[in-house]
């Protein structure tokens, strides 16, 4: 939305990861080499921790990309396992074979052991690297200590790097876990990012997406600013900012500043762990709004006025707004704003699948897991005991975009939530040859355009795979999905196709620099502009 008001290509500050916008510091740059230590050297541990949001994530993209061709991995993103369930996990993932139905720390143990020989023979590396490693338990990590048992006359056939958060200092310095401890080789500690980096990671991003050097959307007090209340998580400086300009765009600014700042701390305010917000700001305005909105929507008018000693003003009747009675015209609706062929019959869907496109079905408990899917959508309401639909565009704040079936127009969540029986049916491009979950081992043409996308995504010229999907997209498959809150199985499903489309930029979406509401904004401010000429 306000990308195109400040002449920019893009939204700078997502808080999803995106290569494009990388920006190692000093200190990421040496975080990244104590990994690639890790990797390289003969045995023992290496420490990688640092705040929520400090970029150990973006680190360990960045590692999985640099990994030396002759190093198998196995990452576990989920530590809160008992050990058998770890050695599981390690096993599966470095295609360790082992009987399921008779399988226990020891069998498990003993078939590690003989696949770590068998790769040192064949002169390749082994690394196990464990995300969230503050939440493994006290039993797991004496597992994981006795694992680097396993070495040779001259090497440990194990390299082991743990990445968490400022916690696993402290589980680490417990006396039962110092023999652990003392095997740690390499420890580093992310710090937050300076005034001075901050100032830079602010401008490298709106520059990567296509601001002007010569132009400034912050000036240096509000930056300096946006570092105090952010103290320097990178997060939480994407948060701020996006906010920001958020706000300068609603006020008609060429610039944010101190007073669109204090309106963007009251915005963030609760969301944002870490964030100092003053305490005099008030907390109470959104919510008080929101009431005032529901109430407009949902009240009824009187039978009759109240009497009063003033002149009574005429009546402003606010009409509920009118539902489609069939999904097939709140689909076909949805379909002809978004600019794709609409459906006499009575089955839609199954003639979209033909042209690209597809419906999914689901039911949530809420609207945040409607938001999770990201994708226009046609709601199943149910209105004075019949069922009704209508056609989401959007969510903007506390407020849904529809189109009913005679205009456009604005309604309270809470309203809407009122009706709303939580199914609803979304549109999204599928890849032409999905039709099931794709997992590790499977080969098809599906690989070859989910590599293609990730190599779009990591500005690589050369793919992870081509028609078999790898250890190493895999790999890359597992750190998306965990890096967009979804199960870090590998596995490529719906979910996991949505998110990466979103990514590349192959979406129309509810919400964000790729949505319908933006499309058909920019396609009026188009015609305008057209008319004016």
């Amino acid at each position: 939305m306000y990308a195109d008001y400040f002449g920019l290509k893009d939204t700078p500050f997502s808080i999803a990861p995106n290569p494009k916008y990388l920006f190692m510091s000093a200190k990421h740059r040496e975080a990244l080499g104590h990994l690639l230590y890790g990797v390289t050297v003969e045995g023992g541990f290496v420490m990688l921790t640092g705040e929520v949001g400090t970029g150990k994530t973006t680190i360990c993209r960045s590692l999985l990309e640099q990994m030396p061709e002759n190093t198998d991995v196995a990452f576990v993103l989920n530590p809160l396992q008992n050990a058998k369930e770890m050695l599981q996990s390690i096993c599966d993932e470095l295609h360790v074979a082992f009987d399921k139905d008779d399988a226990n720390i020891r069998s498990l143990s003993n078939a590690l052991y003989k696949f770590l020989l068998a790769n040192h023979g064949r002169g390749r590396n082994t690394v196990l690297l464990i995300d969230e490693a503050q939440n493994l338990d006290a039993k797991v990590l004496e597992l994981i200590r006795l694992l680097t048992n396993l070495e040779t006359n001259t090497k440990k056939l194990l390299q082991i790097i743990f990445i968490g958060q400022p916690e696993l200092r402290e589980l680490l310095s417990k006396p039962e876990l110092r023999q652990l401890a003392q095997r740690i080789t390499a420890r580093y500690h992310i710090e937050p990012l300076t005034q001075s980096e901050t100032k830079d990671y602010i401008r490298h991003r709106l520059q990567v997406a296509g601001l002007p050097a010569s132009q400034e959307l912050f000036s240096p007090g509000l930056v300096k600013s946006i570092h105090q209340h952010a103290q320097g998580i990178p997060r939480v400086i994407n948060i701020l900012c996006d906010r920001l300009l958020l706000g300068a765009y609603a006020e008609n600014k060429s610039q944010a500043d101190k007073h669109t700042l204090k309106k963007a701390l009251r915005e963030v305010a609760g969301e944002t762990p870490g964030l100092r917000i003053p305490q005099w700001l008030p907390w109470s305005v959104a919510g008080v709004f929101a009431l005032l909105a529901t109430s407009l929507w949902l009240w009824p008018e009187p039978e009759s006025p109240v009497p009063v000693v003033e002149q009574i003003k005429p009546e402003v009747k606010v009409s509920a707004p009118v539902f489609f009675d069939r999904e097939t015209s709140a689909l076909n609706s949805l379909l002809n704003l978004m600019g794709l062929a609409t459906f006499a019959g009575p089955l839609p869907c199954e003639t979209l699948s033909l042209n690209g496109w597809r419906c999914g079905a689901e039911q949530v408990k809420n609207w945040q897991e409607l938001m999770d899917i990201n994708r226009p959508a046609v709601l199943t309401l149910s209105q004075q005991g019949q069922q009704r639909y209508v056609a989401l565009l959007a969510l903007d704040g506390n407020e849904a975009i529809l189109q009913t079936a005679e205009k456009t127009e604005r309604v309270p969540l809470m309203a809407l939530g009122n009706m709303w029986n939580g199914q609803f049916t979304y549109l999204w491009q599928s890849p032409k040859d999905f039709d099931k979950p794709m997992a590790k081992g499977e080969r098809s043409a599906l690989v070859r355009i989910i590599a293609a996308q990730f190599a779009t995504l990591d500005q690589q010229t050369t793919p992870l795979a081509t028609l078999e999907y790898n250890d190493r997209l895999a790999q890359r498959v597992k750190l998306f999905q965990a890096a967009h809150g979804l199960e870090a199985d590998g596995i490529v499903g719906i979910k996991t196709l949505l998110k990466l489309n979103e990514a590349v930029g192959n979406a129309i979406t509810l919400s964000g620099p790729q949505s319908l509401q933006h499309r058909l904004n920019s396609d009026v401010l188009s015609s305008d502009s057209q008319e004016v000429h």
